[in-house]
């Protein structure tokens, strides 16, 4: 039997097993952001350290001070290359209406595996895992580690802690991380790029209580209205352009060569209105809409709350607010200096009103060029049948600048997710197609580390 066709019956024959154990870690609900669901996150720790010594891949739990980082892998020998793969496998909430079944409550229909976090980001990391047991079994000399974190979702606050475990987490030669989204279904796209995150909550108290509109009304400060102030100041509505005084300063604009790259993506306009349900956009120029979701900072509002929520229009002035509200960066823009020019510029607008960091992260920007890309370039070719388009996330990963700081290691993607899967979107979902070509891309991979040899 050929190596093609060994691969492809090891695949068949993992199937079962790896609808199973994605099943069973659907069902936990391990959502980091609610802390009444530390015992899941335990168990989720748990359950993914038995995976990986069901496997033969000596696994650990590695404390942190915060959720455990579930850590293991094969090792060959000193004289091969490590690479490390990085999945997380906490999830966002799931209270959304629209969920058409229960969202930790898995289902298999004929290959479409439904329920939360089924693809962001539980089924790439099993993928890359099946994967990699094809490789060891197949005698591929390299080493391979597994870094499994439970606090991604959260922005990794104490998955730098966890890297201070060497003898658990070993400095690797290479990371490839699998937790990013294609642009469409057929077209690969691996990112070289995340926008970094800022976030923020700004809180206005004028008064004890709320008041009779009637009664106060035109004397009574309005803490909704002072800080939609604010937020005008800060955005502009229709096109998006950040207002704050300096926030543009350290940006660098993707290149012309950049922009083609991203447009072999299989982008469409009409494909990600779809996807994503949107109406209209702001602009529809496929480049522009590339360079804003990719290359470009943004500031956003996600909320405002404060006074009546009821049906129809309880009449009154509120006595507190609160606005959240987050940016998106890009290199070279730095989230302490960003966030002071945004604290500056909302007391010069308003002093009274408080303002309350909440979460940051740092952009990342790697290479599409170089020998490791070109692994790249060949695993997804084999999986998927097609050499995948160079693009950027317009998300943010907190551990991988973390990775880049602390081990100073060529870090890659390979992401295996759809925009149909529904990434912290109600039905999330995965899909057979997706795992297969990722199971045969990921085994191709590691053969292309250990041809390349240790650096």
């Amino acid at each position: 039997m050929g190596h093609e066709q060994r691969l492809q019956a090891f695949i068949a024959e993992t199937r079962p097993k790896f609808e199973d154990l994605l099943g069973q870690m659907v069902e936990v609900p391990s959502i980091s952001m609610d802390s009444s669901r530390a015992g899941d996150m335990r168990r989720m720790a748990e359950l993914a350290k038995q995976y990986l010594g069901d496997l033969g891949a000596d696994p650990h739990i590695v404390e942190t001070g915060g959720a455990p980082i579930v850590s293991g892998g094969w090792t060959a020998g000193a004289e091969y290359p490590t690479v490390t793969i990085y999945n997380h496998l906490d999830v966002q909430p799931a209270q959304e209406p629209e969920w058409k079944q229960a969202p930790f409550a898995f289902r298999n229909d004929r290959g479409m595996y439904h329920g939360r976090g089924a693809t962001d980001d539980k089924g790439p990391a099993l993928t890359a895992l099946f994967g990699a047991k094809y490789a060891v079994e197949q005698g591929v000399p390299i080493n391979i580690r597994f870094l499994w974190e439970l606090e991604e979702e959260i922005g990794s606050p104490h998955f730098r802690a966890g890297l201070k475990d060497r003898t658990a987490i070993p400095r690797p030669d290479s990371v490839i991380v699998s937790d990013t989204i294609w642009i469409a279904k057929g077209r690969p796209a691996v990112p070289y790029g995340l926008r970094g995150l800022l976030g923020a909550r700004l809180v206005l108290r004028t008064g004890e209580k709320d008041a009779h509109s009637g009664v106060t009304g035109g004397a009574a400060r309005n803490p909704l209205a002072e800080l939609m102030e604010v937020a005008t100041s800060c955005v502009d509505a229709r096109t998006g352009r950040v207002k704050i005084p300096g926030f543009y300063d350290e940006v660098v604009e993707p290149t012309k060569a950049e922009i083609q790259s991203f447009l072999k993506s299989g982008f469409r306009v009409k494909d990600f209105k779809e996807a994503y349900g949107f109406r209209s956009l702001r602009v529809q120029d496929p480049a522009d809409v590339l360079r804003r979701i990719w290359a470009s900072p943004t500031f956003e509002i996600h909320g405002l709350s404060g006074g009546y929520h009821g049906e129809g229009v309880k009449t009154i002035v509120p006595g507190h607010a609160e606005l959240k509200v987050s940016m998106r960066l890009v290199p070279n823009q730095v989230p302490e200096r960003v966030f002071a020019l945004f604290k500056k510029h909302v007391a010069k607008i308003n002093p009274t009103i408080k303002v309350e960091r909440e979460g940051m992260l740092h952009p990342f920007k790697g290479s599409f060029a170089g020998p490791y890309v070109d692994c790249v370039k060949r695993a997804v070719k084999a999986g998927f049948g097609k050499e995948p388009a160079f693009v950027r996330e317009g998300g943010s990963i907190g551990a991988v600048v973390t990775m880049q700081n602390l081990w100073k290691v060529p870090i890659l993607f390979l992401g295996l997710s759809l925009p149909e899967h529904g990434y912290h979107a109600p039905n999330e979902y995965f899909d057979w197609g997706q795992a297969s070509g990722g199971m045969k891309a990921f085994a191709r991979y590691f053969e292309e580390l250990a041809r390349l040899g240790k650096g």
